[in-house]
């Protein structure tokens, strides 16, 4: 099975009137080697992805699903900025967009990630800040205040920059001016529904995408997996297994 990690959602939790939460929010849920959830969510893992790759999607997959899809509500043929690449989030978007048509741009630091992601199918790889080749529809923005001006920039007038995180806090110069005078949108994503997950799922199965999984560890190493998230020198997902 795959767990829908949002408890409490639409009413399915503990009590009728549960607010929502995420697993280890309020209930176990990371690196458990057992963990209760309502049945509510459960979805059937398909048999085409293998219980690592199914592993990837509640939850960076799924925000990544969502913030293209549902919060930018894009369409083949659209372009979209990818803040960062590398982390779970944005090689995602990247699969993603590209499986359904779009052009999708990202931004690294790191000229191997630029590389890795170019040969996922991003169209462009530049350098953070870097003038991009064309005005953006949407922006996917998870880093925070390190690329918020440039993500303002990015994005055409009437764009959308959908926020899923603020890795370098979120503390940025809100270009209001910018914001209101090019009439751009700006709205949160976190994570989403059961109906998405199911969603993500049928896409990955019918277009062939599978998670990038930078590194598997065993729960006992579960110190080394998170080692290497602080590094930052992963690419993809980083998965630990249980017994």
């Amino acid at each position: 099975m795959v767990v829908h990690a949002v408890v409490g959602a639409n009413g399915h939790g503990v009590g009728p009137d549960e607010t929502r939460s995420i697993l280890s929010e309020r209930y176990p849920g990371t690196l458990a080697e057992q963990v209760a959830v309502p049945t509510w969510n459960l979805l059937p893992k398909p048999a085409e992805l293998t219980f690592a790759e199914a592993a990837c999607l509640p939850t960076a997959w799924l925000t990544a699903y969502r913030m293209l899809f549902v919060s930018a509500g894009l369409a083949p043929g659209d372009r979209v900025l990818v803040q960062g690449a590398g982390g779970g989030v944005s090689t995602a978007a990247v699969q993603l967009g590209t499986a359904a048509g779009l052009d999708v741009v990202v931004t690294s630091r790191d000229a191997t990630k630029r590389e890795r992601a170019l040969a996922l199918g991003a169209a462009a790889a530049l350098e953070p800040g870097a003038r991009l080749p064309f005005r953006v529809d949407a922006v996917l923005e998870t880093v925070g205040a390190a690329t918020w001006a440039h993500s303002m920039r990015a994005v055409r007038p009437g764009g959308i920059v959908v926020v899923a995180g603020a890795t370098t806090g979120d503390q940025p110069g809100a270009e209001l001016s910018r914001l209101f005078f090019t009439e751009l949108s700006v709205v949160g994503a976190t994570m989403g529904t059961k109906d998405d997950l199911a969603a993500l799922l049928r896409f990955c199965v019918r277009s062939g995408v599978r998670p990038v999984i930078d590194s598997t560890f065993p729960l006992a190493d579960a110190r080394d997996a998170f080692a290497r998230l602080a590094s930052g020198a992963q690419f993809g997902k980083v998965v630990v297994t249980v017994p």
